[in-house]
């Protein structure tokens, strides 16, 4: 299943595509979806010449509206400046006029999901582009190969479906199909990784992955109304997803559109035929945002087991026909439709008891829905959290956590430990390179998981450290070379990964930054200890890096000898890590000093500020104490431990309180 959807590589930026990122791209749809495509690749690409195309002028008039209103908002909320807000709004076309998009490289139908009235506009684009123009269309249910069926060059076109609103939400749909020709799928999804999405390659079935999980999550809830109102079913689906199905219809006015999917999957059987109610309905009374309705938990028991039911059955059924893959699957429904966990985690933490029990009770009530057809641990038996692939005998290791930066966890840590153990006496592997997901982050830094609950509590959050250190510790004692391939900013916990890697190449934009002290704690896994272990004559920065949250770029880096590379593009960066693995293999791997180290004097802080932001000082003098004191141990095992301790007295700081507090609460500490 995985090969014929990835033949290749995983990562999308992994592709070797021959073609440059669009300098022309026309949309062919100024209703409900097509602006907002329009002004994702406008805001992403802002050189570009974009053209939207319409058959009604005043949808044409509504389009332009809504995207100057979109860059008038966000620079009202200073997150555009006002030149960059000048590129993102020239250089539009409006047009009703076909022929304005005959220089375009990438044309995406927009259209109502209408088979003939897509057939038509798909005829009306070949006519006026290029042989090499790539040719979408944006579907949440049809076929590619029942939109392109008259196409005359079927091998140039996908389907790429968008998720609202398609600007923000990071999740694309790319759909392989039997005519299509590989390198434009993989061309698709490197130009969206490349510009921040995160592209899902799917199979050419009805209603893909995704709209699978969704119009029948919402179909199963229209369905409940004989037993439940909307706003207590919605109020249930909240310990799933941020926001309840009717609440979601409400605002994308989908009930024609699940009446118009669940009826085209009818043709895999009678059990998809939509709720009658959907189309007599045309707005939900539901929850306003904070409220709660009454609700007898036998009921919410009921709701709840109907509604994981038909969540688990649609991510059976998609594994089972190999539509998508589990990793995909799972973070998709996060990405694109809100939901809190993947649907398999939520299977992992019920068990396989509870989960074949509601399996068992849903396919009673809905004979017909799919279940499981494979061994129950088939479908928990996947990495959620890094994809892997291999270049020239060196396993590529990329964090995929888009939604947090590729930010740390104990999950993502036990993850690239595996693949560590699994590959490192294999005499086919030469070493491995770690590497994030896209071309903003190589790591985040590290979830704050359960340290908020060891506040106050030394001992426990001194273990703590111990136990975030187990992939590092590994790393120390690897027997093949790890390279870090830092293609993005590099925070805390993220740093400190690529520190114990055995080498570091950059992306030329990238950075690096401890900023831990800003939050009251500090870098306790590592990061007052490996740097000055490995580039003494950098003390005096790394005392403002771990102090003072100082960034560091990557070329500062380089001129340190911290980098030893950098690169100016995604994969260029990945083919300089890879040869600087294959470089090291077979050869001793450079260890951390296993003795104590001179450093720069620690000059006291007194007033201690990491830019504008004044610092606890109570926190920074625990970190002066301990980078001295680690420097002085006379092993590197000691020098470790010295950090872990530091991490239990800071934990017990009012520093460390005020500073969670104001992370969990979105708002500037006040040390």
């Amino acid at each position: 299943m995985t090969a014929e959807l990835y033949p290749t590589h995983r990562n999308p930026l992994l592709h070797e595509t021959g073609r440059a990122l669009p300098g022309e791209v026309a949309i062919i749809g100024a209703g409900t979806i097509g602006p907002d495509i329009g002004y994702y690749f406008k805001s992403t690409l802002p050189g570009i010449r974009l053209v939207i195309v319409d058959i009604v002028e005043a949808q044409l008039a509504n389009a332009e509206k809504r995207i100057q209103g979109y860059i008038q908002k966000a620079v009202e909320k200073k997150k555009m400046k006002a030149d960059d807000a000048a590129a993102i709004g020239a250089n539009i076309v409006y047009t009703t006029d076909y022929a304005a998009i005959k220089n375009a490289d990438l044309v995406i139908e927009a259209a109502t999901e209408n088979l003939a009235i897509k057939r038509k506009i798909v005829a009306r684009i070949e006519e006026q582009v290029r042989k090499d123009t790539i040719i979408t269309s944006n579907t949440s249910s049809i076929p590619a190969e029942r939109i392109f069926a008259e196409a005359g060059m079927p091998a140039r076109t996908s389907i790429t479906h968008f998720f609202a609103p398609a600007w923000r939400n990071p999740a694309v749909e790319v759909v392989t199909w039997a005519k299509a020709d590989r390198a434009v799928i993989d061309y698709l999804t490197w130009m969206f990784c490349a510009t921040g999405k995160v592209p899902i390659v799917t199979l050419d079935k009805i209603c893909f992955v995704l709209d699978r999980i969704f119009d029948n999550w919402c179909n199963d809830a229209a369905l409940l109304l004989d037993d439940a109102t909307a706003p207590q079913i919605d109020q249930v689906a909240q310990e799933y997803v941020f926001a309840g199905p009717f609440f979601v219809l409400n605002l994308a006015r989908g009930n024609p559109i699940i009446v118009e999917t669940n009826s085209l999957q009818m043709e895999e059987g009678e059990h998809y035929r939509p709720a009658n109610i959907l189309r007599s309905v045309d707005t939900w009374v539901t929850l306003k945002p904070g409220q709660k309705v009454e609700l007898d938990e036998q009921k919410a028991e009921k709701i709840r087991s109907r509604l994981l039911g038909v969540l688990f059955s649609q991510s059976f059924d998609i594994i089972n026909k190999g539509i998508g893959t589990l990793e995909d699957l799972n973070l998709g429904c996060q990405i694109a439709l809100g939901f809190r966990k993947g649907p398999f985690d939520i299977m992992s933490e019920l068990g396989e008891e509870k989960v074949k029990k509601i399996m068992a009770g849903f396919q009673k009530d809905r004979p017909g829905m799919p279940g499981i057809e494979a061994g129950y641990g088939s479908y928990q038996n996947f990495k959620r959290n890094i994809l892997v692939d291999e270049m020239d005998g060196v396993k590529i290791i990329t964090i995929r956590r888009p939604q947090v930066m590729n930010a740390l966890s104990d999950e993502v840590n036990m993850e690239i430990l595996e693949v560590l153990k699994e590959n490192e006496s294999d005499p086919a592997v030469e070493g491995f390179v770690i590497t994030g997901y896209g071309e903003r982050a190589f790591c985040a830094g590290a979830d704050i998981g359960k340290f908020p609950q060891m506040l106050g509590n030394a001992a426990a959050a001194v273990e703590y450290a111990r136990d975030c250190s187990l992939l590092l510790r590994y790393l120390d004692r690897c027997s093949k070379p790890v390279v870090a391939a830092v293609n993005g900013l590099a925070l805390g916990g993220g740093f400190e990964l690529a520190l114990r890697c055995h080498q570091i190449m950059a992306a030329e934009q990238a950075w690096f930054q401890f900023p831990e002290v800003t939050l009251g704690i500090l870098p306790g896994i590592g990061g007052m200890v490996v740097p000055y272990r490995r580039w003494p004559a950098a003390s005096e920065l790394f005392h403002d890096m771990i102090r003072q949250a100082k960034r560091l770029t990557a070329k500062e880096a380089l001129d340190l000898g911290i980098v030893s590379g950098l690169a100016g593009d995604y994969l260029a960066l990945i083919k300089l890590a890879v040869r600087a693995v294959k470089k090291m293999a077979g050869k001793p791997i450079p260890r951390i000093a296993d003795q104590p180290v001179a450093i720069t004097a620690l000059a006291s802080l007194e007033a201690p500020m990491a830019g504008k932001l004044p610092l606890s000082r109570e926190v920074v003098e625990i970190i002066s104490e301990a980078v001295r004191d680690a420097a002085a141990s006379p092993s590197f095992e000691e020098a470790l431990e010295v950090g872990y301790k530091a991490f239990g007295e800071v934990a017990c700081t009012q520093g460390a309180r005020e500073g969670i507090a104001a992370f969990l609460e979105k708002r500037t500490p006040q040390f």
